[in-house]
């Protein structure tokens, strides 16, 4: 996985020979494309940009990309031009009629495009990290299988982590880019589930996931509540609140009509001459919920890989807990350690949807 050298007590024929791509070896690859600092703008819209025109007007010498998945832009200038692009950008969007949304400047950003990288590297260094990313990913993959249950979905996004990982890997640090990638792999399978569901929620049955393990592995039993509130230094209250917040992940994952066709179901309703109001009432609200989770099903017109193509989880939560649940948007901006105005994009997308599905019902 790397060209480090094996220990100096073997003999001289056990040195790993350096890798070889695109008849480059791996180091001379990373000389030619060093690892450069920039400034970069990151942010979202309240809709789609035309990203080729937005390419274009862009001022010499900056870049732009975009995270289909994430819906995320970043804008990529020279060294200290992070205020003047922040202000290009929400300029050049307010022309176009979008707003954007936590727009971030950053300075001193070391990155490099995969792109500049030669095509015969790159290709031979992805098809040999590709396989072996898969094979350390096996450790984790109960929880890529959560969010990735496609074999083909799961290849993408492994070699979208490699590229990732070219973008980033420094090469001036000393550490070959095979234990750069592995270090790597792990952390961007957690931000999996943060990405999805909040990183707060993530993050707390990530903790509680590896203590249930440890007791287990050194009681070969499950613990019982107290016994994990002590094991984790917790209040059994904090723990019995941090644990509603998991089974709530759970259930936004187990909301089966969220990736299946929900309008397959057949949803029958009382006649209303016969049924007493109270089940009505009961009746509109199924509807009503029917008609919500349908507005956050994939787009079967979207690819898997655009945001549209994915279970609008957040929207889901952020409309049913404030609608149902007496939560507010501030109160769930902090249990999901998300901002309000990226609840609002996603919630925005799902009323779009709710207004059709409700005429729907309502003709």
């Amino acid at each position: 996985m790397s060209d480090r050298l094996l220990s100096p007590s073997r003999p001289s024929s056990a040195v790993r020979a350096p890798l070889v791509f695109g008849g480059l070896p791996e180091a001379e690859g990373w000389e030619r494309v060093p690892i450069t600092p920039r400034d970069r703008v990151h942010f979202r819209v309240d809709r789609d940009l035309p990203l080729e025109e937005f390419r274009t007007d862009a001022p010499d010498g900056v870049t732009v990309s975009y995270d289909q998945g994430d819906g995320l832009y970043r804008v990529d200038g020279a060294p200290g031009s992070a205020s003047v692009l922040a202000d290009w950008v929400k300029a050049w969007c307010a022309r176009h009629g979008a707003s954007t949304v936590g727009l971030r400047a950053e300075t001193d950003v070391r990155r490099r495009s995969p792109r500049d990288l030669p095509p015969a590297f790159l290709a031979d260094l992805c098809r040999h990290y590709g396989p072996v990313s898969l094979k350390r990913l096996q450790r984790n993959m109960s929880t890529i299988r959560l969010h990735l249950p496609d074999p083909d979905d799961l290849g993408q996004q492994v070699y979208e982590w490699v590229l990732k990982a070219v973008s980033q890997y420094d090469e001036t640090k000393g550490v070959p880019f095979g234990a750069f990638l592995a270090t790597q792999l792990s952390k961007w399978v957690h931000d999996l589930g943060r990405n999805a569901h909040g990183r707060t929620a993530a993050d707390t049955e990530h903790k509680q996931q590896k203590a249930i393990a440890a007791f287990i592995a050194e009681h070969q039993r499950r613990p019982s509540e107290k016994e994990l509130a002590a094991f984790m230094g917790q209040s059994v209250a904090t723990l019995r609140r941090n644990s509603q917040t998991v089974a709530t992940l759970n259930g936004l994952r187990n909301l089966q009509s969220l990736d299946g066709g929900p309008d397959t179901a057949e949803v029958l309703l009382p006649d209303s001459s016969e049924a007493p109001d109270e089940i009505m009432g009961e009746a509109e609200q199924t509807l009503l919920s029917h008609a919500l989770t349908a507005a956050c099903a994939p787009d079967p017109d979207a690819r898997r890989d655009q945001r549209a193509g994915q279970p609008n989880v957040l929207g889901w939560a952020t409309w049913y807990l404030t609608t149902w649940g007496g939560r507010t948007k501030t109160q769930l901006s902090n249990e999901l350690n998300t901002s309000v105005r990226n609840m609002n994009v996603y919630a925005d997308r799902v009323e779009k949807a709710l207004k059709d599905r409700l005429a729907e019902l309502a003709d």
